[in-house]
């Protein structure tokens, strides 16, 4: 890694250049920057501090942990874009009752623009945690509140002019990897060609990157070379280093629709909550296309959006996420704090104590036994069907292996954007593993050719371009068949995520889910281990249903508080 100073704004960027609003959600642009009355901006007062800012000043950067909301009293504010080669891009000026943030705010996370002072401002500052309470508070205002932060953040997601500038060639296996990282956890970034852009080429000499690496700017200066996806969230301030002084009530393992449910409602209840997750926030469910038997979607809605919901609710209720952090081991034996008798560690050697854990790791997709899978992973072979893979496989034909809903999803998906999905299943049909409405919208999708007993034999390709065709073979007929296709995509049965327990003692059963409820367990969620729950698809007996995680996440909480009350009257 190699850093170099932050490009810095002039002092008035926007005075030679046209105002240009987010392009993204034009039409909502009332309810990203509404003007507050001077009734809501008295009660806004009390959580907030009063700050004077010369002109010219700067209030907050891009890539710097950002120090709350502002809401301005007087003068104006600048926004800008800086997109990590120097290149500003105006956004809006704001003056008096309107407030600058977006959702990250809510915990404190890096600025993703610049924000500076046109003339003398005067404006409340409100820190993270007077934020949240403000939005809790005020119910109607934090409404309205919550609403702009997550438009804001959407629309510099779309608009790809804030975050990290990941410089290298389309397609390339890092760039795709990294790409969709910065996708599943909503952080804005583009993607630079260095053949289309001479900033881009310089920066690709100076670093001695060859024709597979990726550099990438960050938001502060920072430069890296080919990282690793932690790596780069470090560089983008999504992760800390600092070591967890104080002890937690709860800490689930795991971001899915299980962990992001318990976190909403004990954080909603005043309890301490931390979520750890070593990739994104979403689990298995974010990697649904469209999810249109969840109850209160009559449309249908993306795994991904509905876990994004979840996951800024959790933090609008004070639940620190720690994303991504991967538990190594889980020490039952007591670190040495009564009061949190619990402890995870961390995979960078951290430990973070709590009163009780909640394992919510989920499960992964099984990797078929084929030939040169592990060499196509993320160059042609997929677990994950998004807007980017979509984008790579279109007017091309794909293979998709796997009969449950998320493949039916996938399938239903990529068919708007390939030109053939040739869908293999092992077993005779998809009766037995898949919702009727996605089996009746395959048959009735002309882009759909469902390959029933039929499996994946072979991947085909090379190191410069990756995949290009793969191989399968009926298992009753033997017949075989090779096709040209531009990406594979795996759904093919899942194994818990519970290496990360072994030696603690939490009971699993034969296939290594953990058991709950034995044995005359406080609770039907109890693990073995005192202070120790399982919820969603981790748990042996779930329903394996985003539907069931959430209830369980739910459920939970209040066998959370029975264990604490113990706890507490034995101390």
């Amino acid at each position: 890694m190699a850093d170099r100073p932050p490009a810095e704004p002039a002092a008035d960027p926007v005075a030679d250049a046209p105002f240009t609003p987010y392009s993204a959600l034009h039409g909502r642009q009332a309810q990203m920057f509404p003007t507050l009355t001077d009734e809501e901006l008295e009660r806004i007062a009390r959580f907030g501090r009063l700050q004077r800012h010369a002109a010219g000043s700067r209030l907050f950067a891009a890539g710097e942990p950002g120090p709350g909301m502002f809401v301005l009293l007087s003068g104006e504010v600048a926004i800008t874009q800086r997109d990590g080669l120097g290149r500003v891009t105006p956004v809006a000026t704001q003056g008096r009752g309107q407030f600058l943030a977006e959702v990250g705010q809510l915990s404190g996370r890096p600025a993703l623009v610049d924000g500076h002072a046109l003339s003398e401002v005067e404006a409340l500052l409100i820190p993270p945690e007077q934020l949240r309470a403000l939005i809790i508070a005020e119910a109607d205002l934090g409404e309205r509140l919550v609403r702009a932060l997550i438009l804001r953040r959407v629309a510099l997601i779309e608009s790809g002019g804030s975050g990290p500038v990941l410089i290298g060639s389309p397609g390339g296996h890092l760039l795709l990897q990294l790409q969709g990282f910065l996708a599943r956890n909503g952080q804005p970034h583009h993607a630079v060609d260095p053949a289309d852009d001479a900033v881009a080429a310089a920066l690709v000499r100076q670093y001695d990157a060859g024709p597979g690496d990726v550099v990438v700017v960050c938001p502060n200066g920072a430069v890296l070379v080919n990282p690793g996806e932690a790596g780069l969230a470090r560089c983008l301030g999504m992760v800390g280093t600092a070591e967890f002084d104080d002890d937690y009530d709860v800490a689930i393992v795991g971001a899915g629709p299980a962990g992001l449910a318990t976190a909403v409602y004990a954080a909603s209840e005043g309890l301490r909550v931390a979520v750890l997750d070593c990739r994104a926030h979403g689990g298995q469910a974010g990697a649904s296309a469209r999810i249109e038997n969840y109850l209160g979607f009559p449309t249908g809605i993306s795994g991904q959006a509905l876990a994004g919901r979840a996951f800024v609710q959790a933090q609008k209720f004070g639940a620190e996420m720690l994303i991504p952090a991967e538990a190594a081991a889980l020490d039952c034996a007591g670190p040495g704090h009564p009061g949190a008798p619990l402890a995870i560690r961390l995979t960078d050697g951290r430990l973070l104590r709590s009163r009780t854990v909640v394992i919510a790791s989920g499960a992964r997709y099984r990797r078929p036994e084929v030939p040169g899978l592990a060499q196509f992973e993320g160059r042609g072979v997929s677990y994950w069907a998004s807007a980017l893979e979509a984008r790579g496989c279109a007017q091309a034909e794909v293979a998709l292996v796997g009969g449950g809903n998320s493949a039916g999803q996938a399938a239903v998906f990529l068919s708007q954007h390939a030109s053939r999905v040739f869908m293999l299943v092992r077993g005779p049909g998809l009766a037995a593993t898949m919702s009727r409405y996605l089996i009746d919208r395959i048959a009735a999708s002309p882009r759909i050719e469902l390959l029933t007993r039929t499996e994946l034999t072979g991947l085909h390709g090379d190191e410069s371009q990756g995949l290009k065709a793969a191989s399968w073979r009926h298992r009753d007929s033997g017949e075989a068949t090779t096709r040209e296709v531009r990406g594979v995509f795996l759904f093919v049965g899942a194994e818990p995520e519970t290496r990360w327990l072994a030696g603690c003692g939490v009971a699993l059963d034969a296939h290594g889910f953990v058991l709950t409820g034995q044995g005359g367990a406080p609770s039907p969620l109890a693990a073995s281990v005192p202070g120790v729950f399982a919820v969603g698809d981790v748990r042996s007996g779930s329903v394996k249903r985003v539907g069931g995680a959430i209830g369980e996440g739910a459920a939970v909480v209040a066998a959370i508080h029975q264990h604490l009350a113990a706890s507490a009257a034995a101390a």
